[in-house]
């Protein structure tokens, strides 16, 4: 895992409550999100269920309104990226901003298994459009995501996860009890 910050020394703001995670399709958002939000009794925030099916730019401000709506609360898990329509209004009030980056191909493959499984919503109609997204994602969407993601959190403190082994140490703290001192001396700071 790696920690990145602008807030110098003091990196971070404990106890941690309120958390974005981004990342590509397939990069196990809801997944992580879901298991954090068990884990510390944070409302889960999933953007994909917020927004309705058939919904398109004319429905962005209803989209802005629940969103505004869902991140007042004191403590959240908010797993999606929407960053153009979302970032200002849920990266001021973030403590954290974990960064999903696995390899592509485990994102295609995972986004291709969605497709198959009984009840999603996503169709295997919709699969080469998602694959080319996952293919160009680190070219074309994740730099704008992360500019939007400096103009609107820069000081929230990004911790990117790559690994099962990264996402394995992040389930096990426990961001409730945990201080800064803590987490420098466990070797995840920076």
């Amino acid at each position: 895992m790696t920690w990145v910050s602008s807030r110098g020394p003091r990196r971070h703001d404990w106890p941690v409550t309120r958390i974005v995670i981004l990342g590509c399709a397939g990069a196990g958002k809801s997944t992580l999100a879901r298991r954090l939000s068990e884990q510390t009794g944070a409302r889960l925030i999933c953007l994909d269920a917020l927004w309705r099916p058939g919904w398109g730019p004319d429905d962005v401000p209803e989209f802005r309104a629940l969103m505004t709506e869902a991140h007042a609360a004191e403590s959240w898990i908010s797993d999606g990226n929407f960053a153009v329509a979302t970032f200002d209004i849920r990266l001021p009030r973030a403590d954290l901003v974990v960064w999903l980056a696995p390899p592509r191909r485990l994102c295609a493959w995972r986004a291709i298994a969605r497709t198959l499984r009984p009840g999603e919503p996503h169709r295997p109609g919709d699969l080469l459009k998602v694959l080319r997204f996952v293919w160009n994602f680190d070219r074309v969407n994740r730099p704008l995501i992360e500019q939007l993601r400096l103009r609107h959190g820069r000081g929230v403190p990004r911790l990117t996860v790559r690994t099962a082994r990264d996402r394995q140490a992040l389930l096990a703290r426990n961001f409730a009890a945990e201080t800064a001192a803590d987490s420098s001396a466990a070797g995840l700071a920076v």
